[in-house]
């Protein structure tokens, strides 16, 4: 390169740099009042009270939430830097290597349970209990999911399998340890062979009458346990989930305590444990592989709340329905798949924070010759990009609170539709993540490569979340067929629906105006109808499509399978329509003042930004 070059690259540098020039009033490309912005570090002010902002969107927690920020912030544990003006920050040192990532995530829990942050998590009951809960382990996810992933294994997978498939004698030996990490817990139910398909897992254990034991074995290669996450090192203790069979009866699956390692770490006998090795993120969870060898386990051992095995080897169980037995096993990964979608939003929250902050610092072009350069987000092209996700995540924001106080709030008679929910919004939300992820780092440029702005670091941490705790397309499936039994259900007894929201179909069908003005289309009662209507359609073509497969001679899953496209369609109209009603009461419930400003608009199917909410970063 030449010296003169170089030096008038330098000149361009320094003056894109330094100089703030005033813009032209000839500028085409004119900035909105709402999109001017100076940096919080230099002036922090706002157009909306703070406070209020949070309390809408974190929803509930607050105090919580701050108290467990200000134990990470004061805490070298957590890699704090003072930046200019004082300011602490705190993230992981992604310089580290996977054993190292490991070790460190390990310690802070350590760290945090000493603090006190887990108190209650298992042993308490009730709503406010469990939201405290979720607001710590949302904090956690926020700073960094290998943490809040390894947390959701101990907590939300071991301990809620013993605090929901196990009994009394469950509870009172094996609850206060794994709350104090006496005990630390994996759940083994995915295998190399089956992951979705759980009542195809291959991993057998049988009764010993003579010793009143269990035994668990992996007959072949297939059904060594897989993806095991806390199993490559930490955990000394597995939920194993199994076909059980009694007297070469198998009675399908069923749920297992086992000790995996001594206290001192060893492996036990009978047992083999290999590590499944670096993963594109969440490298600070040891994810493992295992496998059984006629392992021997108490009697005791059995979480009986479902189904129990005599000393003597007899097989009893209140639900005799094989499937209806299935279902009460999977239960409850319902509160695994609320929180994966919530910490989704969190995720797509901090992606877009750090774009939108960047598109209103980051200048590119001049509109006019020798005019100056033009921040990015002043580019119709750029809002176009970053602010239709922003105005999805407030929305889906509101959906994962709502969702979260229905599980804490949880009846047997809701139990069905919580499920079905979860699903839907489990697969929405993690998907938006993602593609909100993927669009903050293209809007970031060469920036957005830098590990150290997160986007890019995210994107890898929670890609995992698509396909764990249920593969999104495989859940999607179960809630159009969720809403076709209902829809058949009712049906073919002539009663009312009640229950998955398709209440209105009780009603006659929605009539729409011919003519679509700005102000119907911002109706909420005409959003309300779309959706609706939209929902209804698909219901009722799915199921007619599914009938004259059969009537043609299909089975019933082939008819299923070959309606895939109709029941995507339904299932992504389902979890929408949740979404909308979701900004719609949250709207409804919030006053007149300086965070309510417009409606939400929405316009087929997808959520744009005309925020109900001011927005400003």
């Amino acid at each position: 390169m030449s010296e003169n070059c170089a030096l008038r690259r330098a000149n361009v540098l320094a003056n894109h740099i330094l100089q703030s020039p005033p813009q032209p009033s000839n500028i085409s490309l004119a900035r909105e009042a709402c999109l001017q912005y100076t940096p919080p570090e230099v002036n922090e002010s706002y157009g909306f009270q703070v406070e209020e902002m949070r309390k809408l969107l974190d929803g509930h927690n607050l105090k919580d939430r701050d108290w467990l920020y200000g134990n990470m912030i004061r805490s070298d544990l957590f890699n704090r830097k003072e930046r200019g003006g004082g300011k602490v920050f705190v993230s992981p040192d992604y310089n580290e290597t996977m054993e190292q990532q490991r070790e460190i995530s390990m310690k802070r829990i350590l760290h945090l349970l000493e603090k006190g942050v887990f108190k209650g998590w298992l042993t308490e009951t009730g709503p406010e209990a469990e939201l405290k809960k979720f607001a710590l382990y949302e904090v956690c996810g926020m700073y960094d999911y290998s943490l809040s992933a390894k947390l959701g294994v101990h907590f939300l997978l071991w301990g809620n399998a013993i605090k929901f498939f196990g009994t009394k004698r469950h509870h009172e030996k094996w609850l206060k340890h794994t709350e104090d990490y006496l005990v630390k817990g994996c759940f083994a139910m995915t295998e190399l062979g089956h992951g979705s398909n759980v009542k195809g897992i291959e991993t057998v254990t049988t009764y010993d009458p003579r010793t009143e034991e269990f035994v668990i074995n992996t007959p072949c290669e297939s059904a060594q346990k897989y993806w095991i996450g806390e199993a490559a090192i930490h955990a000394n203790h597995a939920i194993v989930i199994s076909q059980l069979e009694i007297n070469e009866t198998n009675q399908g699956i069923h749920v297992f305590i086992a000790q995996i390692r001594d206290q001192d770490g060893n492996i036990c006998p009978n047992i083999r444990i290999a590590d499944c090795g670096h993963k594109i993120g969440l490298n600070g969870v040891d994810n493992g592989r295992i496998w059984f060898d006629n392992l021997r386990i108490p009697r005791e051992n059995l979480l009986n709340s479902v189904a129990d095995v005599s000393p003597d080897g007899e097989y009893v169980s209140a639900i005799k329905n094989p499937d209806q037995r299935f279902g009460a096993f999977l239960a409850p990964l319902t509160s695994g798949r609320v929180t994966i979608a919530s910490c989704a939003i969190y995720s797509a929250k901090v992606g877009l924070a750090v774009a939108i902050r960047y598109s209103l610092s980051r200048r590119a072009f001049s509109a006019v010759a020798t005019g100056p350069e033009v921040l990015l987000l002043d580019y119709p092209s750029h809002q176009r990009r970053l602010l239709p996700l922003l105005a999805k995540t407030y929305a889906m924001s509101f959906a994962a609170n709502d969702m979260k106080m229905m599980y804490v709030k949880r009846t047997p008679e809701t139990n069905k539709e919580i499920h079905v929910v979860s699903m839907g919004l489990k697969a929405l939300l993690t998907w938006h993540n993602m593609r909100t992820l993927q669009e903050c780092r293209e809007a970031c440029g060469g920036q957005g490569v830098k590990t150290e702005n997160r986007v890019g670091h995210l994107k890898g941490d929670y890609d995992v979340q698509t396909t764990f705790e249920g593969d999104n397309n495989v859940l999607m499936q179960q809630v159009s067929k969720a809403l076709f039994a209902e829809y058949v259900s009712c049906k073919k007894r002539n009663k009312p629906f009640k229950g998955l929201g398709l209440e209105h179909m009780n009603s006659p069908l929605p009539v729409l105006p011919t003519q679509l003005t700005s102000s119907t289309l911002r109706c909420s009662h005409f959003q309300k109808n779309v959706f609706c209507l939209r929902e209804r359609d698909l219901l009722e073509r799915y199921t007619c499509e599914v009938a004259e497969l059969q009537e043609r001679g299909e089975s019933r899953e082939f008819s299923f399978l070959l309606s895939h496209q109709l029941s995507e369609d339904l299932s992504k109209a389902f979890a929408e329509k949740a979404i909308l009603q979701a900004v719609l009461d949250a709207e409804a419930k919030l006053p007149a003042g300086s965070i309510k400003v417009n409606k939400v608009t929405v316009s087929h199917g997808r959520f744009f930004a005309q925020p109900c909410l001011t927005s400003k970063f």
